[in-house]
């Protein structure tokens, strides 16, 4: 299974598919990857032995990775963008001249990154780009190497999570978040709810807007239909309570608009596992 770097939200979940799968004694080797983009490339590629892979939507498509099916959207998966500076920021324009983490190249993280922080004259011009990500932008931003990291991920992920609750660090709003999802179909808005982080704190201070995307898991269509039910009932496992970003049984679900939705997903989200999957191991 292709994941991602340290401290991503992919590599997080990986972990926990990781150990339900050995509760069927199935053994699931995590590939640590550059991120949703390389992930596509891997299961494309029959000599990597890569069979799933996380991957964020807007990636790709079965246009342009054919043989790959979707099992579904498993979560929304925000984009934040933390800093230190002295002011407060507003807008994506005032971050010029900083040093910004946007990833490696072949991750979705800095592919979105270009993207969105582009509509705001952010680019290689004019700012400095740097290719931390996960725990090593973290460290480079307490460290003072960097001003600003833009991360993809769940509040969950160690990355993530530390920032959030960093007492020097902001994060910063997208006040148009609207306008950025008709401009990209693939991006929804989202909020981060006024005290949710620390209730007592109130933190955040106020409700913060957010943009992201939702996450998907794609396998190649040569993978067992055995193991895709045990996925599946992973997923349901991991991705079905209540999160910051979505509401009890909103997830997962079978819905992907990039990607062909296996039969056997189809089937178990209409029907839920069979009688044999309820009652005997794998």
């Amino acid at each position: 299974m292709a994941t991602a770097f340290k401290g991503a939200s992919f590599e997080y979940y990986g972990r926990q598919y990781r150990d339900i799968f050995a509760r069927s004694h199935v053994v699931l080797e995590l590939r640590e990857t550059a991120g949703a983009v390389e992930n596509v490339k891997l299961l494309l590629d029959p000599k990597s032995d890569v069979q799933i892979a996380f991957v964020t939507g807007g990636i790709s498509d079965s246009k342009h990775a054919p043989g790959l099916l979707s099992l579904g959207t498993a979560y929304n998966q925000p984009f934040w963008i933390f800093y230190v500076a002295e002011e407060p920021l507003h807008r994506l324009s005032q971050l010029k001249g900083k040093r910004i983490a946007v990833g490696p190249q072949g991750s979705a993280t800095r592919l979105s990154a270009e993207k969105i922080l582009g509509k705001g004259g952010i680019n290689a011009q004019t700012a400095s780009l740097l290719p931390f990500a996960g725990n090593a932008a973290v460290k480079a931003l307490q460290d003072g190497k960097l001003d600003v990291v833009w991360i993809i991920g769940s509040p969950d992920a160690t990355a993530v999570k530390s920032l959030l609750g960093a007492p020097n660090v902001k994060l910063l709003a997208f006040p148009v978040a609207e306008a950025f999802t008709r401009i990209y179909p693939d991006l929804i808005s989202l909020v981060l709810p006024k005290g949710i982080i620390d209730i007592d704190a109130v933190v955040p201070p106020n409700d913060v807007p957010l943009i992201g995307t939702t996450v998907k898991v794609l396998v190649r269509s040569d993978l067992h239909p055995e193991i895709v039910q045990l996925l599946l009932q992973t997923m349901v496992e991991i991705h079905r309570g209540p999160e910051i970003f979505q509401r009890p049984g909103e997830f997962p679900n079978g819905t992907d608009t990039e990607y062909p939705v296996a039969q056997t997903a189809s089937d178990f989200y209409k029907n839920g596992p069979s009688f044999m999957q309820r009652h005997l191991p794998l």
